[in-house]
């Protein structure tokens, strides 16, 4: 692939040697001994990587439209990721589902745990987290005495993160770890895990410590971000720029749509009752009931598979190996649904992790049929799959380490809706879980732009909430309360989640409203000769890439 590819394959190995956390979480194999520097200088030396990568980019001439798509990719996400470490965001990243220390503790998951190999390498890991973590202190430190700081409730709820994954009562990640590891290894392997495990408990819960007594003295009590920090965050999370009033008042218009429907799916479940009345009804359908987290998995695992049969060869072609999937239970109590990518060479499968509330008792099927196809096929599995089995297409760079959130998150919404289209949500139940789902995504738009750029409500709107005020924390509760139906711990959790992450939850509803456009956009250009099959193939050929440099590939095809 020329010159840009030449660029990309070598900023690989040199952001995975930087990096290697994150390298554990693309699949690349030969760091998993390591952890990633978290020091001020290892912050930026990764931004010396990107900006000598685009100097690099700048002197290369694209030798066909793959280079061109693929140097196009690169420099906007390299760009945006420059930008945000200049402003100070990077380093000072504190929030309940995104950090260093979210990353460090996670990567953890996807390590295996047979055998004595696989032990000398948790054993090597978990000694360097202690470090590791007094890094990240350092660094927070840093960055708030040069005016860039997290807001409290965040800091106060990572601390509590870190309690709980400390806690033998409750999560006790790294011991239950070591546990793990040890039951076929011999004596002094079993003793240096269990010693590692404690020493990075014991490292975790001082960090919680530190968040707590120190750190959070210091956060910002504003959590609004701003518009000039929200301006920035929207471009890294969607690769485009969008008019955030537009989409703030599109919002309210989606929401209303969808609640439309719903009310009228409602109908269908229960003649003449309500939505509420509907839900209840399907929570109360022991056909639609599974009692225990085992179940549920492989209640999971037989949804997605079932899926991927289905859909191979009929409306995707899905490469061989990403006809295989894991569905898993996490081993933390904190978040929500997630997906990690395989590796490289997909002897680490692609997988979907529910992290399940401590008090769970019982699942609704209802719920999470399009969660399935979200994280599944035709959503992150199928996008990202394909993506890493393109080594004829794509370069390294853009099979292992491209992700843009409008693109990966805005096609897994897309992927839902396509399911719909495509006759999978014919059950009233589980197409008002659907919907159900999508109204909290229109939610959430409505939601993130008002608490951060501190906006007006409108005073008309489709749902006639509190006209005229001025959003705040307690009047997005009363709004998220009213508008979706999680779990009150979880609804929480989404809460803290917009809150400290600014930009990234509407990047799900906006980027399905760009990849819709982009469909439609084709669809005009190409006409009667429109295939909807070829446009995902092609589409999908692409890989992950700002949805700004997607609209621009999809209309030269």
């Amino acid at each position: 692939m020329g010159t840009v590819a030449a660029v990309a394959d070598r900023y690989v190995p040199e952001w995975a040697s930087l990096n290697p956390i994150g390298a554990t979480y693309a699949g690349i194999a030969g760091h998993d001994d390591a952890v990633t520097d978290l020091s001020p200088d290892g912050y930026a030396a990764r931004a010396d990587l990107d900006r000598r990568t685009l100097a690099a980019l700048a002197s290369v001439s694209p030798g066909n439209e793959r280079e061109r798509v693929a140097r196009e990719a690169m420099v906007e996400r390299l760009t945006i990721e420059v930008e945000l470490f200049d402003a100070g965001h990077t380093a000072s990243e504190v929030n309940v589902i995104a950090s260093a220390l979210h990353s460090l503790r996670g990567a953890f998951d996807l390590m295996p745990t047979g055998g004595d190999e696989a032990a000398e390498l948790l054993v090597a890991r978990l000694g360097q987290v202690p470090a590791a973590l007094g890094q990240w202190r350092e660094t927070l430190l840093d960055a708030t005495d040069r005016g860039h700081v997290a807001a409290r409730q965040q800091i106060l709820e990572v601390a509590g993160h870190c309690e709980a994954w400390a806690d033998p009562d409750t999560d006790d990640v790294f011991p239950s770890l070591a546990r793990r590891a040890s039951r076929d290894v011999d004596q002094p392997l079993r003793i240096a895990l269990e010693r590692a495990a404690r020493a990075a408990a014991e490292a975790t819960a001082a960090t919680g410590r530190f968040l707590r007594h120190e750190l959070a003295a210091r956060g910002r009590t504003n959590p609004a971000c701003g518009r000039d920090r929200y301006q920035l965050a929207s471009r890294y999370f969607l690769g485009a720029v969008v008019d955030l009033d537009e989409a703030y008042a599109w919002g309210f218009e989606e929401l209303g749509r969808i609640e439309t429907e719903m009310r009228a799916v409602a109908g269908q479940i229960v003649p003449g009752g309500t939505v509420d009345a509907a839900v209840a009804a399907l929570d109360a359908d022991p056909g639609r009931a599974i009692g225990d987290t085992a179940a549920f998995r492989t209640w999971m695992q037989s949804l997605a598979d079932r899926t991927i049969a289905d859909l191979h060869g009929t409306h995707f072609d899905i490469p061989e190996p990403v006809r295989r999937i894991e569905c898993m239970i996490a081993p933390t109590s904190d978040g929500t649904i997630y997906y990690t990518a395989p590796s490289e060479d997909f002897s680490r499968p692609g997988r979907m992790w529910w992290a399940v509330p401590q008090a769970a008792t019982a699942f609704s099927t209802w719920r999470e049929v399009a969660t399935v196809y979200h994280e599944g096929v035709p959503g992150h599995h199928l996008q990202i799959g394909t993506a890493m089995t393109s080594g004829d297409r794509l370069n390294r760079w853009q099979r292992l380490l491209c992700w843009c959130s409008g693109h990966g998150e805005g096609w897994a919404l897309y992927a839902e809706r396509l399911m719909d289209e495509l006759g999978y949500f014919s059950d009233p139940g589980d197409r008002l879980g659907l919907l159900d789902a999508q109204s909290l995504r229109a939610a959430r738009v409505i939601v993130d732009l008002g608490l951060h750029l501190e906006l007006r409500i409108p005073r008309h709107t489709p749902q006639g909430f509190c006209p005229g005020e001025r959003w705040t924390p307690e009047l997005a509760w009363t709004f998220l309360r009213a508008h979706t139906r999680l779990p009150e711990k979880l609804l929480r959790f989404e809460l803290n989640r917009y809150l400290g992450w600014p930009g990234q939850a509407p990047s799900y509803k906006i980027g399905e409203r760009l990849w819709l456009r982009a469909r439609e956009s084709t669809r005009a250009r190409q006409g009667a000769a429109f295939d909807l099959r070829a446009f995902h193939r092609d589409a999908l050929a692409l890989g992950s890439l700002g949805l700004g440099p997607l609209a621009e590939a999809l209309s030269r095809l």
